[in-house]
């Protein structure tokens, strides 16, 4: 509805607001090079415009800029505003925050002076303004109020998050109105909102002001000690009625908040309620006992649908069919059916006990099973459902995602696929013909409603689960996957913002000597860029309605993401994008005899034939291959890995088959160089661990040599400049555009880069102690992982503690006596005392957060733990067709009953500070 102004109320405004003038005077403290600039910007009018307000030098301490309010500006209560540094080739930083508030109720007229500290994203204290701490961790850690003056010169604020509630800021300095540096009758601060504050009349002759901030504690009415660092000094003679100085952050210690957490996918949760997988109403039986045993982090992996086969292939969860949706799965069927209809699910209780009593998740059964009941229950309570305001209300506020997304479930079971490009209908998003498609007065309305429902049941059970654990003081992280899946309602909605003609992945790694593909299309960030990172925001928001953290999947996918062409199988054929690549004069230059032949295609000779096929080559080059002279070359029908996959899979699979078909991926792989496409054989890239390659081996000492130093060049050298800026293309305004805390998975081909972009953002690192970020050493300590970071004996994607003691004896034995300490030879078996011991090392690590995967928790107690511990591994990496399915073996309830075991991991916690 708009709003009326009459002539009237334009001539209040203008006379209440016109002749009011009000003068704002900024002095940023920066230290600036020949060609650097700053600038302001903020809300309202004035400060509010297009193109920010440039500053000017003012010395080498402060950059200085005068501006006066309009006369709209006069008639808010407040304005925000914050600095901007642009460098000499225009590349722009926007400091941290949006708190630096004028209070314009109580400041209308006049001149007021603004003394400030820049605001660097990288300061550790920010982090303790991130969602997790301000709402759930330190909510309750509120100042003692002091009494305030209604006339004052100077108001002094500035932040410290870490203070205790008997604690309580201070300011003393060198002249009477700063209390002579007295501390028996300390001046107090006043804690609001992010700020602790104080007003003072500053004597005009009482310049310079030399001060520091103190802690005095409340309870014990004494001064406790001065922040640390030199003093504080004000020398600017300014002009203005009063002057506000933002100090940023009080000198004191912030790195001493430490906290423990426990990592456990939804499904693998186990409860005597749930119905054969983990449900969102088990959390609350998680968070009962997380808050028993001294732990203050539930982490989550991807919680999304990924229903797209309706078979065991959707168990994994970084395949969503929709970045929005919930996993149907994770419902809890008896809290969805109403008082009405309370005796419905008697009849399935005993199917619910048998599925519930599996070691595993039968994902198939599962799935089927509850989506079978559902359609049931939803026959039975539509018609109040939805009548129901707070359905309505929350079909409102999510239908952007949630009407496609019913549409897509709707034709993807009406053509029994995921693959849009396959459905006779709607394979192209149409909005308009959607919106026909879902209209209530159409005959399959009820089968798009359904997901409505499921979905709106699934936000309340969610929602409901993680208000509960924030109650308790329980932190709630979740996981935001780097790709989608290729055949998700995302890509059919807008395909657009991806590359579909490419697969994301990784390079290999100890854990994946093949790489690894994904299979998703890689982003295509010109477009998402262009829609202002829509897409992200909108994922970001959906996901802070549950989560207080998250784990950016892959975050090396923000510089580059290894991209691996659509006819290729394994992660070997892969190549960063975006990099600098290869030029054909850069060869030449170095004494290589480049050959296109030769270097950019399948070398096969007789030798390799017998290296990968040994008994096998005769029939292979019959089959597979056509020979020109000494060489031979794939035949067309089989020159790619998806056209040999293709092959194999037409006919019965054998073990000679097999060995075969992973033979000819190694020949088609077997190249030293990648042409750009579209280079005209002048740009190319290097395949990754080409030293490794047969085509390499059989090269001239020289050219091996030469390009050995251009591969090293290539991959580790010469891209770096170009991956820091596309990390900060993205990062910065991502992560502003939301307050949870942003932690990132940065394992794997890590690039120099990542470490500077990520702590200059404040973005928590992933420290493991088996994947050191330093080449040279075996094992990373966890006494060396940095404050901003989380900390983990292992993750999903590997195997746990004991699994891993079990793999190899060799590294064992070095850790053994390296790391842990012990002499003598290790044990064959990860002992509870010693996988005590390993927990305990990582809750004793520096680091903000020791996160623990339940199964390496559990290892500490010799009757708790598996039996076995390879059935406790959720993922292989390595096997793209993997089943997830582990599922604890203990149920939550008797878990939670477990008094010596919850004491013993509770004081282990309680030992180590956290």
């Amino acid at each position: 509805m708009c709003e009326i102004y009459t002539f009237n109320d334009w001539l209040n405004f203008h006379l209440r607001y016109k002749t009011q003038k009000m003068i704002l005077n900024f002095y940023v403290r920066f230290y600036t090079r020949f060609g650097e600039a700053l600038y302001v910007s903020g809300t309202g009018k004035t400060l509010g415009k297009p193109a920010p307000i440039l500053l000017e030098y003012y010395n080498d301490e402060f950059w200085h800029g005068q501006i006066e309010l309009d006369a709209a500006d006069l008639a808010l209560s407040q304005i925000q505003y914050k600095y901007t540094f642009k460098d000499a080739t225009g590349y722009e930083v926007v400091e941290w925050g949006d708190d630096r508030i004028i209070n314009l109720e109580q400041n209308k007229e006049g001149e007021l002076t603004l003394i400030d500290t820049w605001n660097h994203a990288g300061q550790i204290g920010n982090a303790f303004f991130t969602k997790p701490f301000q709402e759930v961790l330190l909510k309750n850690t509120t100042a003692n109020a002091s009494l305030a003056i209604k006339t004052y010169t100077h108001e002094f604020r500035v932040k410290a998050p870490l203070l205790s509630v008997d604690e309580q800021l201070c300011i003393a300095g060198n002249n009477k109105s700063l209390g002579s540096w007295k501390t028996d009758k300390p001046l107090l601060l006043t804690k609001n909102g992010n700020w602790h504050s104080i007003k003072l009349n500053i004597e005009a002759d009482g310049l310079p002001l030399v001060y520091k901030y103190g802690v005095y504690n409340t309870k014990e009415k004494a001064f406790k000690y001065f922040e640390a660092g030199a003093n504080k000094r004000i020398a600017l003679s300014t002009t203005g009625q009063i002057t506000i100085v933002h100090d940023g952050f009080a000198q004191l210690a912030t790195n001493t908040w430490k906290g423990a957490g426990v990592a456990i996918p939804v499904f693998s949760l186990r409860s005597n309620q749930s119905t054969g997988t983990g449900e969102f109403t088990d959390i609350k039986l998680l968070v009962d006992w997380a808050k028993k045993t001294g732990l203050k982090l539930i982490q989550l992996l991807p919680i999304n649908d990924t229903t797209a086969t309706h078979t065991w292939a959707d168990s994994y969860p970084y395949a969503a069919i929709s970045t929005f949706a919930l996993h149907p799965a994770y419902l809890n069927i008896e809290k969805v059916v109403s008082k009405a209809n309370a005796d419905f699910f008697k009849p399935h209780k005993a199917k619910q006990k048998e599925l519930n009593s599996l070691p595993d998740v039968d994902y198939d059964t599962v799935i089927n099973f509850k989506l079978g009941i559902i359609k049931e229950i939803y026959q039975l309570q539509k018609e109040a459902f939805l009548k129901d305001n707070d359905y309505k209300i929350f079909f409102e506020a999510n239908k952007h995602w949630l009407v496609p997304y019913a549409a897509f479930c709707y034709l993807r079971d009406k053509y029994n696929t995921a693959d849009f490009g396959r459905w006779a209908s709607h394979s192209k998003y149409d909005l308009t013909s959607i919106e026909k498609l879902v209209a209530p007065t159409e005959k399959q309305y009820d089968e798009i409603a359904i997901n409505y429902f499921i979905q709106y049941h699934l936000h309340l059970q969610l929602k409901e689960s993680t208000d509960y654990a924030h109650a308790n003081g329980i932190v709630v992280k979740g996981d935001l996957p780097i790709g989608i899946y290729r055949y998700s309602c995302d890509a059919w909605v807008n395909p657009a913002l991806y590359n579909m003609d490419a697969q994301a992945g990784a390079p290999p790694d100890d854990f994946a000597i093949k790489g690894q593909n994904w299979g998703f299309p890689t982003y295509n960030w010109a477009n998402m860029e262009a829609d202002n990172f829509g897409w992200w925001h909108s994922r970001f928001e959906q996901m802070s309605v549950y989560f207080d953290a998250f784990r950016i999947d892959h975050i090396l996918g923000f510089f580059r993401i290894w991209s691996i062409p659509l006819d290729a199988v394994e992660g070997l054929l892969g190549k960063f994008d975006p990099a600098i690549p290869v030029h054909v004069h850069e060869l030449y230059n170095n004494g290589i005899a480049y050959n296109n032949h030769r270097f950019c295609k399948p070398f096969i000779n007789d030798y390799v034939l017998h290296v990968i096929f040994g008994e096998d080559t005769v029939w292979v080059k019959d089959y597979f291959l056509s020979r020109h002279g000494d060489n031979y070359y794939l035949k067309e029908q089989f020159d790619t890995q998806r056209k040999v996959e293709k092959h194999f899979n037409n006919k019965p699979v054998e073990v000679k088959d097999n060995k075969i078909k992973y033979g000819l991926f190694d020949l088609i792989s077997n190249v030293i160089l990648f042409e750009e496409d579209g280079s005209n054989g002048e740009h190319f890239h290097f395949r990754i661990n080409m030293e490794h390659t047969l085509s390499y081996q059989l090269l001239d000492d020289h050219s091996k040599y030469q390009l050995s130093r251009l591969y090293v060049n290539y991959f580790y050298e010469r891209q770096d400049g170009l991956w820091e800026k596309k990390a900060m293309q993205k990062l910065p305004g991502l992560k502003r555009s939301t307050n949870m805390l942003v932690c990132g998975e940065d394992l794997g081909m890590v690039p120099h880069c990542v470490e500077d972009v990520m702590n200059r953002l404040s973005i928590l690192s992933l420290e493991i102690q088996r994947m050191p970020k330093q080449v040279q050493k075996e094992f990373a300590h966890p006494a060396d992982a940095p404050y901003l970071s989380v900390i983990t004996p292992s993750t999903h994607d590997m195997s746990t503690l004991r699994g891993w003691w079990e793999e190899d004896a060799g590294k064992t034995q070095h850790y053994y006596n390296s790391i842990l300490n012990h002499y003598g030879k290790a044990p064959i078996y990860c002992e509870a005392y010693l996988n005590k011991e390993i927990v305990q090392q990582h809750l004793n690590s520096p680091a903000m957060w020791s996160i623990f995967q339940l199964q390496d928790i559990l290892g500490i107690s010799a009757t708790l733990r598996r039996q076995n511990p390879n059935d406790e591994r959720i993922n292989i990496p390595a096997d793209p067709k993997h089943h997830w399915k582990y599922r604890m073996h203990i149920s939550l309830e008797d878990l939670i009953k477990e008094k010596e075991f919850n004491e013993e991991l509770d004081g282990m916690v309680a030992a180590s500070g956290r």
